[in-house]
């Protein structure tokens, strides 16, 4: 009989447990070198760190990144049909576009290739994010302005949530970059994650709770 209950405890605790898993709010992240652990362990980088808060305090949020250094909004237009069809996904937040600004693409290119990934996750009924992304001054006023300007029409006109850029106060201090003054370090991860925890708990409803 006592074997029998335990057997029972356990079978009912694995259930709780399944239960919770599928419970979860799965948020997609598709992003580049940002979000990818790029010069690091992948433990090392802000999106395992905030999975690791967020299951700590229980909050029922997890983000599956699927970002890949190098990454442009055309790569990750081509790729998201195949994470589509892997895994179904609550909300998606887009960080890309930084290296197609740092490629200098033109600012319609990277436009029309941001709502077609838009249009693809609504017709799976995934509410997106975008985020804003900024690149270095030295590519001119003119260009920059353009290409800034394509993330707040893309969001205006897909009527979806603009994030802030989570690399503003990063990339303005030299001891949380690494050497190439484009890339966040291991020390400016934990900030990151708390930024970004502050925005996903405000903007992204938690279907879990």
């Amino acid at each position: 009989m006592i074997k029998k209950a335990f057997l029972v405890i356990n079978f009912l605790l694995l259930c709780l447990l399944s239960s919770h898993t599928q419970a979860s709010t799965s948020i997609l992240l598709l992003g580049d070198s940002l979000s990818a652990s790029y010069g690091m362990q992948q433990n090392e980088g802000w999106v395992h760190l905030l999975n690791q808060t967020f299951e700590a305090e229980n909050k029922g949020y997890n983000i599956v990144n699927a970002s890949i250094s190098g990454e442009t909004t055309g790569g990750g237009l081509s790729r998201f049909p195949g994470i589509l069809s892997k895994e179904k996904f609550d909300y998606l937040i887009i960080e890309l576009g930084g290296n197609d600004g740092l490629r200098g693409f033109p600012p319609a290119t990277i436009k029309h290739n941001l709502l077609q990934i838009i249009d693809m996750a609504k017709q799976e009924n995934i509410t997106v994010y975008l985020m804003e992304i900024q690149i270095p001054p030295n590519y001119g006023p003119r260009y920059s302005k353009m290409f800034t300007d394509v993330f707040a029409t893309v969001a205006k006109e897909s009527k979806i949530t603009l994030l802030p850029f989570f690399m503003t106060e990063v990339a303005i201090n030299p001891e949380l970059m690494q050497n190439d003054g484009i890339h966040p370090n291991k020390k400016a991860q934990a900030i990151i994650a708390d930024n970004m925890k502050q925005v996903i708990e405000t903007n992204i409803p938690n279907t879990a709770s």
